[in-house]
């Protein structure tokens, strides 16, 4: 076995982000009210939505902006391309996006199968994600993956973020696991393959979206059931 601790990310690799954020703010969309308030046309403003927290994130991660501002920023500026400037809603929206997120269970096709065939070949498997310690554990316990994990490393826990290597150095040390035997699974470049390469373990990439890549991974799968084919 070349691997032994299977290290994955959680957003967009296994728990599906985009169609858990839509079932959230079609929620929010209706209980809000937001139409009669201006919000007209749905798909624009969960499309912008998407967009802002993206850029958000990224500005996270290299340290220009706090968790708390990421949280409301993404929600005040998805207003905003509606002209809407409301403090109060803004914060609303926030608090209640935040509640009702985690507990939703969206997942990638075959993530329970894949993950259970992996735990039967003996793989010891883990977590590194960037994502808030509080809200990733709901995700994991709400959608029925907290059992497959061993150690869940959060950019929190943690005090680092990928693509930074000290995350994984405290993934390593947490879980007693080796770079040699270390592989990480994650679908974003940039993050998780980058991390990974700067940390010196090996890497899949789990291209879900087809999206191009000019960070060349050790492997690269379109959906979670290929992974039998590396493991």
């Amino acid at each position: 076995m070349k691997y032994r601790h299977l290290f994955f990310d959680l957003d967009h690799t296994l728990w599906d982000f985009e169609a858990n954020a839509r079932f959230t703010l079609e929620t929010l969309y209706e209980d809000l009210q937001l139409r009669s308030r201006g919000v007209d046309d749905f798909e624009r403003f969960y499309r912008n939505y998407l967009l802002h927290n993206e850029k958000l994130w990224e500005r996270y991660r290299k340290g220009f902006i706090r968790q708390d501002e990421l949280r409301t920023k993404r929600m005040w500026l998805a207003l905003l391309d509606f002209k809407i400037a409301d403090e109060d809603l803004t914060r609303r929206m926030s608090s209640q996006f935040l509640d009702l997120l985690p507990t939703r269970t969206i997942l990638f096709p075959h993530a329970k199968e894949i993950l259970q065939y992996l735990l039967d070949k003996n793989y010891e498997l883990h977590l590194i994600t960037n994502g808030f310690e509080k809200v990733q554990h709901s995700k994991l316990r709400h959608s029925g993956l907290d059992k497959y994990f061993g150690e869940v490393i959060t950019s929190e826990g943690s005090n680092s973020l990928k693509p930074n290597r000290e995350i994984f150095d405290y993934a390593f040390r947490k879980t007693s696991a080796s770079p040699s035997s270390s592989i990480m699974l994650g679908d974003t470049p940039d993050v998780d393959i980058q991390g990974a390469i700067n940390a010196g373990i090996d890497q899949v990439l789990v291209n879900h979206a087809g999206i191009s890549c000019d960070i060349k991974a050790t492997y690269t799968v379109t959906n979670l059931k290929e992974l039998e084919s590396i493991f």
